[in-house]
């Protein structure tokens, strides 16, 4: 049971998390090709928002790993 809820605690939040970065891109994107001049800008403020995504994937697999080693 726990190595179930280990896999959820993973796949889910990895999944989401992937979802949301493509989300993000692909909004980023189409501002960078309604106003070129400003892609620099879009583009250097696209990097915190995936960079905390991200960290939530990461702290999801140190839970699950918790689960499954049972500590």
């Amino acid at each position: 049971m726990q190595v179930l809820a280990a896999a959820l605690v993973m796949a889910l939040p990895a999944m989401m998390s992937a979802f949301a970065q493509a989300w993000t891109a692909t909004h980023a994107m189409d501002g960078m090709a309604r106003q070129p001049e400003a892609a620099g800008e879009i583009r250097n403020s696209l990097f915190l928002p995936l960079a905390f995504m991200e960290a939530l994937t990461l702290f999801s697999f140190v839970i699950a790993l918790l689960l499954w080693l049972k500590i």
